[in-house]
């Protein structure tokens, strides 16, 4: 199968390069259902699990942990999972985050999740999260209140005809996640032709700081650094915002010219 072919040759590169972790786009030894095939009938499930466990194999040879995507099959009638599979140093498969937002064509085809998946590597704690989960800050939120770190994004934006929408907001959307939150951001895309954007890594002050070749298969490693101080005017009233408060001074509300909106 040549995606896990080609996925095991980057864990090689990764763990020669020294990497504790490495993280591939959304359903990456899979395909993306309605994209690369139109749905499951006739799905070789077998093969995909025998390849998985090639995988995970490797992770364990490699003492390399991995998030790949991939699709996880629900007993049916229940339609299946899109998913990251994180595997451990050891090649344990030690969690599983399932999309927990659908698009609605995804909807057709897919099973939202419905808990996140949070993980500890080197004292950098992690989260997961899958493309449309992009599209809700709340979800955000949550992870800055659990205490998360870095965020590992998959996405599978490929095989459009042309330039979208998509190359201009979805890099700047995940830069406003990065930043707002104060979060490590590795977001990871599909490199088929044609993909809108490239993968990225960005720091907590929504600075890109490297990132692969649009439409080429590719490998960046990067470094997340908790002692590393970074640009962050939020920090002061972050907490009191998300508590619901909205605005960071005293209020004025017995000034009469405070109550008077309509005038000068």
């Amino acid at each position: 199968m040549r995606n896990s072919r080609a996925i095991c040759e980057f864990m090689r590169r990764a763990s020669r390069a020294g990497a504790d972790i490495v993280h591939f786009s959304e359903c990456t030894l899979s395909g993306y259902v309605g994209t690369d095939f139109p749905n499951f009938k006739g799905y070789d499930w077998d093969l995909l699990r025998a390849e998985t466990e090639k995988v995970m194999m490797l992770a364990g040879e490699l003492g390399l942990w991995v998030v790949l995507g991939s699709t996880h099959r629900l007993t049916e009638p229940n339609k299946p999972y899109n998913s990251l599979y994180l595997i451990n140093h050891k090649g344990k498969i030690a969690d599983r985050y399932d999309k927990r937002f659908c698009t609605p064509g995804d909807l057709r085809r897919l099973t939202p999740g419905n808990r996140f998946v949070n993980f500890t590597i080197k004292d950098v704690k992690c989260s997961l999260l899958i493309c449309f989960d992009l599209r809700f800050p709340e979800l955000y939120r949550e992870l800055y209140k659990d205490g998360v770190d870095c965020i590992l994004q998959s996405f599978y934006n490929a095989r459009q005809s042309g330039p979208s929408v998509h190359t201009h907001i979805m890099r700047q959307t995940i830069q406003c996640r990065a930043a707002t939150n104060h979060f490590w951001v590795s977001m990871a895309n599909a490199s088929g032709y044609y993909s809108p954007y490239p993968s990225c890594f960005i720091q907590p002050d929504g600075m890109i700081v490297s990132q692969l070749r649009s439409n080429r298969p590719g490998m960046i490693v990067n470094t997340v650094d908790l002692k590393r101080k970074f640009y962050d005017p939020m920090k002061e009233f972050r907490d009191m915002a998300i508590g619901g408060i909205f605005n960071n001074g005293p209020a004025a509300n017995d000034d009469p010219r405070s109550k008077d909106t309509k005038s000068l």
